[in-house]
């Protein structure tokens, strides 16, 4: 075999994305809490945005971004090749802009009037965003820890049960063997309990220590089934725990479902457990009411999940008068911004040297980019949403059921712009409608066709399946076979396996999990 090494020469043509474009696309794919907190970072570090306060003025005319009573006109722009033109004319202008990095005169020396804002006890707005920045939240570990630092014991122990509790994960559990904790203790610990053999002797009496003392019950257990046992034993000797479903009878079944039948038990298997046991299905199911009490990861009530809420990017309303469905963003609450004359002014006189003018001009450049690519995402996203609202009609005023197919390729040949700007445009947003909060994403999607020829999208097949789930018999839950029979009754067709895949996707359990007694 043989190499050779050549030079030669090729022309063509390439396509490169400039930083500015790129930029714009983030902010266009941005849902509106991103922005929100973009736009603080952006104040917090460019001198030249400033927000434009609002002011209350009955006779003053209202911008359209504080009327969500009245629909936005949409308007065609034309062609995609114009989406971000006039961004980019703004590296072209200031190429210099686009390297955000600067030595030179601090920001303190070039705010104008800086000193007189702050004398006259101004609040400072970006101060104020700052401060209402909520606080890290305490981790299970750290929590955990704060409560054994106030048991009553000898200082080796307390030690040994503060790096026990830092093996018990957010769950609450702690999965590490005492014999790998115990191997993998700093020697300093080890030595201070008598070495490595007496830690492990002694890892057993403190984990027991620390499943009695630290809240909330259950935590420090090893597994499932010995965090239930916890839970349980609590509720029995609770004298406050009188509820009907903590009787003795209940806390007995309870913990004979936990201790020998728990498999069988998250397999809904009753039957099979009282045929192994003394129990009725009436005590297996008021041990089952019991343990619905209980939790799987009592780690999770110290620090639950913080789902962050759902804030809207658009409204949809419907007007009776016009029978239609209007849209309208919602950024009334979205910092208004515009450039600082101050410092506009300031680039064109000889009060500061070269050095420093590069410095202003950059920050305008940059502060300008921003505001044309927030109006720039506003106009897209609502010209996208307008094609959603004249296509998804159905949705509307019928409901899920009635979605259709919508292929983004059809709305970027509608709207005259790039798929790939469609997909980052519907990304993570979300509409108010009359029907609940709905994300954008899912008016766009795949379909086929029922018995009548009319297309049906795969999103509304779905919520179809969903209907015929919450609406079954639950002492005779349907299979898959049967699921599938009930939709062709709807006049919707698709195989076993196709229902298999959307009960996954919907999280609904298989047929003798649903299943009551």
């Amino acid at each position: 075999m043989r190499f050779d090494t050549s030079q030669h020469m090729r022309l063509g043509q390439q396509m490169k994305l400039s930083p500015r474009v790129i930029q714009s696309m983030e902010i266009l794919q941005m849902p509106l809490a991103d922005l929100e907190q973009r736009i603080e970072e952006e104040l917090e570090s460019n001198m030249a945005l400033e927000i434009v306060e609002r002011v209350a003025d009955k006779t003053a005319k209202k911008d359209e971004t504080d009327r969500p009573d009245r629909e936005l006109t949409i308007t065609d722009k034309g062609n995609a090749q114009d989406d971000f033109a006039r961004l980019d004319s703004y590296q072209a202008d200031q190429p210099e802009a686009a390297d955000n990095s600067f030595d030179g005169p601090s920001r303190a020396n070039l705010e104008p009037g800086s000193s007189s804002r702050v004398a006259a006890g101004d609040r400072d707005g970006k101060m104020d965003a700052m401060a209402a920045a909520p606080a890290r939240q305490a981790s299970v570990s750290e929590q955990l820890r704060d409560q054994w630092a106030l048991t009553e014991m000898d200082a080796e122990l307390r030690s040994l049960g503060a790096y026990l509790i830092s093996f018990i994960d957010e769950d609450g559990y702690l999965r590490t063997p005492l014999e790998d904790i115990a191997r993998q203790a700093p020697e300093p610990l080890a030595e201070s309990v008598g070495g490595r053999d007496k830690l492990l002797e002694q890892l057993p009496w403190v984990l027991e220590e620390a499943q009695l003392v630290l809240e909330p019950t259950g935590v420090g257990a090893r597994d499932a089934r010995e965090g239930l046992r916890l839970q349980l034993d609590a509720v029995q000797q609770d004298p406050d725990f009188n509820e009907d479903d903590a009787t003795d009878d209940a806390i007995e079944a309870a913990r004979w479902l936990v201790t020998d039948h728990l498999d069988d038990l998250m397999n809904n298997r009753l039957p099979k457990i009282a045929e192994a046991t003394t129990l009725t299905i009436d005590e297996i199911k008021t041990g089952v009411q019991l343990l619905r009490r209980l939790s799987l990861a009592p780690g999770k009530r110290l620090a639950p999940d913080r789902s962050e809420p759902i804030i809207p990017d658009a409204i949809v309303e419907y007007e009776e008068d016009n029978d239609r469905y209007v849209a309208y963003l919602n950024d009334r609450n979205l910092m208004n911004l515009r450039i600082n004359r101050e410092y506009s002014e300031m680039v064109r006189t000889r009060e500061l040297d070269k050095q420093g003018r590069d410095f202003v001009r950059k920050n305008l450049s940059n502060a300008q980019w921003l505001v044309d690519a927030i109006g720039q995402r506003r106009d897209t996203l609502l010209r996208v949403i307008h094609a959603v609202l004249d296509a998804q009609r159905d949705f509307f005023d019928y409901g899920p059921e009635s979605l259709k197919p919508l292929p983004m390729t059809l709305v970027a040949e509608q709207l005259g712009i790039h798929v790939a700007t469609v997909s980052r445009a519907v990304a993570d947003k979300y509409l108010q409608t009359p029907r609940g909060i709905v994300p954008l994403r899912r008016f766009f999607t795949g379909g086929t066709q029922n018995d009548a020829g009319d297309d049906v999208s795969w999103a509304a097949i779905k919520a179809a399946m969903q209907d015929v789930v919450d609406t079954e018999n639950k002492a005779k839950p349907l299979s898959d076979e049967a699921i599938v029979r009930e939709l062709k009754k709807r006049g919707i067709e698709i195989a076993r396996r196709t229902v298999a895949k959307y009960r996954d996707q919907l999280q609904i359990p298989a047929a003798r999990i649903r299943k009551t007694f």
